[in-house]
């Protein structure tokens, strides 16, 4: 059984959700303060994290900041009736998987924390390190290596959406191809939280002339390495 970390305060939607993951397979641990959930995350072993965002005494983004900073393979899942667009870009950059609007389809959930789970066992079992300009990668840990520098943590989205335009390299990759791969649907939302991900792989890369990530006006991307002239 897989142990999900579930932070909600609104004791009723929690009850109903904790129900239905728990008859779906799912061991459920439940609580409702963002503090008490980092001290659970820390004593505990989790497979998944599906947090609130408005909590008492730790809110759901300091949260799931400080749950990267101890493990960075872990999805996180974030339920909020915050629509802006903001808040939906601030939870994926500080490295949650996906946002989820309140409110929400409990199957949708449950199908997305399969999903998740099932890429978190599969896409990294890959052992191989890959060479792209002057960086090393390593998918199974998420990490970029440049030389004598200090290593760069990927989150585990950077990290699959990188490793899935390596498997492509060189080749124009339709944005609703990423979307399905990598989150199983295409919508307006997630595509915007596709952008948010390439802005910042192309972050790292900026000093790498070797290394593009390209639009393809009105298709999608293409990832381009070109030999190295050093």
């Amino acid at each position: 059984m897989k142990r999900v970390l579930y932070v909600e305060d609104d004791e009723s939607l929690a009850y109903l959700t904790t129900d239905y993951l728990t008859e779906s397979g799912f061991l459920v641990e439940h609580l409702k303060d963002g503090k008490e959930a980092l001290k659970k995350f820390q004593e505990s072993s989790f497979d998944i994290c599906v947090l609130d965002i408005m909590l008492p005494n730790m809110d759901g983004f300091a949260l799931a900041e400080a749950i990267r900073a101890i493990n960075h393979e872990i999805p996180i899942l974030f339920l909020s009736a915050k629509i802006l667009k903001e808040d939906r870009i601030k939870g994926l950059k500080i490295g949650g998987d996906d946002y989820i609007l309140k409110p929400f389809s409990i199957e949708e959930l449950i199908l997305k924390m399969k999903i998740f789970l099932d890429r978190s066992k599969k896409e990294f079992s890959d052992t191989a390190i890959y060479k792209i300009g002057k960086f090393d990668f390593d998918p199974q840990n998420f990490i970029l290596t440049q030389g004598v520098n200090q290593p760069i943590k990927l989150t585990q989205k950077e990290a699959q959406l990188l490793k899935f335009f390596i498997d492509n390299k060189n080749k124009v990759i339709k944005r609703e191809q990423i979307l399905l791969s990598l989150w199983g649907e295409d919508d307006y939302f997630i595509g915007r939280s596709l952008d948010v991900f390439i802005s910042r792989l192309r972050k790292i890369f900026t000093d790498e002339e070797s290394v593009k990530i390209i639009n393809i006006h009105s298709v999608g991307f293409k990832f381009c390495e070109s030999p190295r002239s050093d």
